[in-house]
């Protein structure tokens, strides 16, 4: 991420050990040494009435489409811009700094019910405005669909389902002891959804509630994050005058290991501060910040 150090003895390819952790945060990936024990659970709604004029101002200006998925990514890149340790992982009972900021999304390569799933995996900078999102995510979804190509994860997963199960079973756990020493391959960790920042859907799309989704113990994805749907609600102000508001609820599942509870808390409240107003989104940040040692 940004001025990311030189690799050393002990990181990884898709991270960098933290060296001056304290010896509680060392201490406690031992203790809890599963993703699922150490899963905390986190709900918010947010007013968007600004946020659906800003989102309206977009598509009439030449950005048809842009709507409350690609400004929750780009919230969620700027908030790890300012709040590096979100983007913090455990691997191998050690906690890391992620090189990269890498989204995992499931989509649909057609709006059927009987229409296969392929997993998207982007990557993206601390710096990159909504405009970055828009236009990265936007070709992703858009080459998969329109060209029906497979993606590193469709093909990885097509030769590994063939083999026998007692085989794919030594595979896995082979795959489990090098993630655990850091010595993972890179095609893997890029093909890999299990690897990554965070996995964000937008049930909301198809008009339904956000929900938990759970964390899962292969690989290192330490946050998932669900949309609902808008809702509205009739709310009364100070002055006695009734008026319609508009909300947006999600659900976050976090991995407690990486940060501590004051942090998480700070973190979300500018997150939450970004989606109510999102107009900051279309600069770069003025300053982006590094992790600890």
């Amino acid at each position: 991420m940004g001025t990311f150090r030189k690799r050393r003895f002990g990181d990884r390819s898709d991270g960098r050990r933290l060296r001056t952790l304290d010896p509680f945060s060392v201490m406690i990936p031992f203790i809890m040494k599963q993703r699922t024990d150490s899963s905390n659970y986190f709900s918010d709604s947010v007013e968007i009435t600004e946020t659906e004029r800003y989102l309206r101002a977009k598509r009439s200006n030449g950005y048809p489409g842009m709507g409350l998925l690609h400004m929750f990514i780009a919230s969620y890149i700027r908030m790890a811009s300012q709040f590096p340790g979100v983007n913090r992982f455990v691997s191998g009972q050690r906690i890391y700094a992620r090189r990269d900021i890498e989204f995992v999304m499931i989509v649909k390569k057609e709006m059927r019910a009987d229409s296969p799933e392929t997993s998207v995996k982007l990557n993206f900078d601390p710096s990159d405005t909504i405009y970055d999102v828009y236009r990265k995510l936007n070709e992703e979804i858009k080459r998969i669909r329109d060209e029906g190509e497979d993606t590193d994860t469709d093909a990885f997963a097509n030769v590994l389902s063939k083999l026998p199960r007692l085989v794919l079973k030594l595979i896995v756990r082979g795959l489990e002891i090098m993630d655990y020493f850091g010595i993972m391959p890179k095609s893997v960790l890029r093909a890999s959804p299990f690897h990554g920042s965070l996995v964000i859907t937008d049930l909301g799309s198809i008009g339904l509630p956000a929900i938990y989704h759970h964390l899962y113990n292969f690989g290192n994805m330490p946050f998932f994050i669900s949309i609902g749907a808008k809702r509205k609600m009739r709310e009364l102000r100070p002055d006695g005058v009734i008026v319609d508001r508009k909300y947006i609820d999600y659900k976050l599942v976090m991995d407690e290991r990486c940060c501590d509870g004051f942090y998480f808390s700070q973190a979300f409240r500018f997150f939450r501060s970004i989606v109510r107003k999102p107009h900051v989104l279309d600069v770069p940040p003025d300053v982006i910040v590094e992790d600890i040692d």
